[in-house]
């Protein structure tokens, strides 16, 4: 059975023409039908104070895009101030910034490899450059890959120097126009599609191949195309929509197909070309170490310093701890912030007369764990914070350290019993942070029978979860105050869905209490699973007894 193709759309400059650009591809789907997602490089905003006053409108509300659109930052040192940071965000529902550079993996497996803005000419770089660490950030753990072939799509603000080489020539300045660097990240990336702009030209280069013929394994092929600006008055291209399927599950015998106009690789080099390679150009040398910057970047410590040392037996366990701040505690504040407090009563807040402590595990510096009332089995816990946070991306950096180590704790107590790790969140009708932790008996399914589970149930329910990297933090892709549901595999793969009207309160149970996974429908509902005070208290006390040696919280 063959793969259905993901129908995509990429654009070039779009200079703040948010509607001209959204209207268009309006128009485009009411003739040919829903596109998958809008892939736009070259300098997103525009300068002029139509443009800002139209960014406005989609940053209120007012108007919003109309399919999911990916951008690249900024071109120019003008257009900086439109993005947060270097880190890849949602700007505004269905417009999400992609980063300074990176990896993006959809759910169908695509890969888009992306690099914005323009190659750095001295050091410092700009805030709109990228540099030579930049894209050997991206290359090296990528080539490292034994399996590596090449990524599906590439976007770069400017064009590859030198790609017009054996091909037809584009109307540029080929004098000026391109990076050296772009053409050597393309070499290296083997992309089968290579969008730029900036130009405002477009080019559609023949493909070329990605290997040396009689001499080589053959590769696919690459198309590069250079795409014109939005509502340009010379009425040239900027819109681009073309089918793909994923090369991961493309029959290997018809990836490297060879068009008939293929043409050699314009950026092969011959010896005497490498030994005098610009300088411009990025190094792969061993001593480079490969950092862990992927879609949306992650596993970046956040905040400073180590966490505050656990307090001792006597020092208030069981209750918020919030010290003065005195003493040696490198990158620690002096006085540190209190988190934030609830309008009113609240059932997590651990100081809170609310709180069931029967259900108490453990409790840490900065978060607690507690058996799950109702839980679907006997060993679903909870993970919450002391304090009143209401999800995971408002979390300080202490708490969200704390928060791993619990995480990491209950990976190990599973293990030793067969069982698997689940790690879901529902920010969404819900006052204060509940990461529900569920075990799965490794021995009743796979990590990827999970998984399905929860993208049927979801699209069942007209719903679209979105596979994020590993690497991923929640805080780039949902700024607080976004409702949003999150689920953790043992895999360490992600599933995020932005909520947009209506939600399944019970959805992350209804999941695993399905007969794909736990085979227990009737558990559904923690509603249908109250236990008495008595029976809590003594399963509480089991559970407690269990989790023991896996308990940091524990003082020697």
């Amino acid at each position: 059975m063959e793969d259905k193709p993901i129908r995509v759309l990429a654009c070039g400059d779009v200079e703040g023409k948010l509607s001209a650009l959204f209207n268009r591809v309006q128009a485009i789907q009411k003739k040919t039908g829903q596109f998958d997602l809008l892939l736009c490089v070259g300098e997103f905003f525009g300068t002029s104070p139509e443009a800002e006053n139209e960014w406005q409108q989609y940053k209120t509300g007012v108007k919003k895009a109309p399919i999911h659109t990916y951008i690249l930052g900024a071109a120019s040192q003008a257009t900086v101030k439109n993005y947060p940071s270097v880190e890849g965000c949602e700007l505004v529902e269905n417009i999400t910034y992609l980063g300074r550079r990176g990896i993006f993996t959809g759910v169908s497996g695509l890969q888009i490899a992306y690099v914005s803005g323009q190659e750095a000419m001295f050091e410092p770089a700009l805030a709109h450059c990228f540099t030579s660490e930049d894209l050997t950030a991206l290359v090296v753990p990528l080539i490292n890959n034994s399996k590596f072939r090449g990524v599906d799509i590439l976007l770069t603000s400017q064009w590859p120097r030198g790609v017009w080489q054996y091909g037809n020539n584009p109307e540029v300045n080929t004098k000026t126009c391109g990076s050296s660097a772009v053409a050597n990240l393309a070499e290296k990336l083997k992309p089968r599609y290579h969008f730029a702009a900036l130009e405002g030209a477009h080019y559609e280069r023949a493909p070329y191949r990605n290997h040396t013929v009689l001499q080589e394994k053959a590769h696919h092929v690459t198309r590069f195309i250079a795409l014109a600006t939005v509502n340009n008055p010379a009425k040239k291209k900027y819109l681009y929509a073309f089918n793909i399927v994923p090369m991961k599950v493309m029959d290997p015998s018809e990836l490297v197909k060879q068009p008939q106009d293929v043409t050699e690789n314009p950026f092969a080099r011959s010896a005497k070309d490498d030994t005098n390679r610009q300088k411009t150009s990025f190094s792969l040398a061993a001593e480079e170490e490969p950092p862990q910057q992927f879609f949306f970047d992650l596993n970046r410590k956040q905040g400073g310093g180590r966490g505050r040392k656990r307090p001792s037996e006597g020092e208030g366990r069981g209750r918020p701890q919030y010290h003065d701040g005195g003493g040696d505690r490198r990158g620690q504040p002096k006085q540190p912030r209190r988190p934030p407090q609830p309008s009113g009563p609240c059932w997590f807040c651990l100081a809170s007369p609310q709180v069931e402590k029967h259900l108490v595990i453990s409790i840490g510096t900065h978060c607690y764990l507690a058996m799950a009332k109702g839980g679907l089995t006997p060993r679903h816990v909870l993970i919450l914070p002391i304090g009143h946070y209401q999800s995971v991306v408002d979390l300080s950096s202490e708490v969200v350290q704390e928060m791993e180590k619990y995480k990491s704790a209950l990976k190990s107590f599973y293990k030793s019993r067969g069982e698997r790790c689940i790690l879901f969140e529902r920010n969404y009708k819900s006052q204060h942070l509940q990461l529900q932790v569920v075990p799965v008996p490794l021995d009743l399914c796979t990590t990827e029978d999970i998984k399905e589970a929860f993208m049927v149930q979801a699209q069942e329910q007209q719903m679209e979860l979105m596979e994020i990297p590993q690497h991923t933090d929640l805080k780039q892709i949902a700024p607080p105050g976004t409702p949003y549901f999150f689920v953790e595999l043992d895999s360490e793969e992600k599933l995020y869905y932005r909520i947009q009207r209506h939600f399944p309160l019970q959805f992350g149970r209804e999941v695993l209490a399905s007969e794909a996974i736990l085979n227990i429908p009737t558990r559904a509902d923690w509603k249908e699973c109250k236990q008495s005070r008595e029976e809590e208290e003594e399963c509480c006390k089991e559970l407690r007894n269990e989790f023991q040696p896996y308990d940091f919280a524990w003082d020697d």
